[in-house]
């Protein structure tokens, strides 16, 4: 004989309502053409961040000489510091390269945006998985 168990019910205020648009997070802060400011540096020199009818997109530029090598452009995610705020102050996107996959996040820090990204190796060629941080300025 199988037990048949009732399903746990919710008071309205406890339900999700799953037809709600998300929250617009307003992009401006973000939004722009960012430098790095160690001119000598071998990773990101720029990134440019722009609003898109779905959130933002991130285009990456890497350190290559003798002109900077072109990531392209990745549709990102921007967030708020709260879930009451709309002033976006952090994103976070991927990139997927023949080989290699890098996540980048970056949120501001003043007038700065910190950089961070995450390099992992696909390629069997023995590299080691990678972390760098670097600021940006507009």
């Amino acid at each position: 004989m199988t037990t048949a168990t009732k399903p746990e019910s919710k008071a309205p205020s406890q339900e999700i309502d799953l037809k709600a648009s998300p929250a617009a997070v307003s992009a401006n802060p973000l939004v722009g053409t960012w430098t790095n400011t160690n001119t000598a540096t071998r990773d990101l020199v720029k990134i440019v961040i722009a609003a898109t009818h779905t959130g933002i997109s991130v285009h990456a530029y890497g350190a290559c000489v003798p002109t900077p090598c072109d990531w392209g452009a990745v549709a990102a995610i921007d967030y708020a510091s709260s879930v009451s705020t709309t002033s976006a102050v952090a994103f976070s996107a991927q990139y997927t390269f023949s080989f290699s996959k890098v996540i980048l996040t970056g949120h501001l820090d003043g007038k700065l945006l910190t950089v961070e990204s995450f390099t992992e190796f696909t390629d069997g060629s023995g590299r080691n998985n990678y972390y760098a941080a670097m600021q940006m300025k507009k």
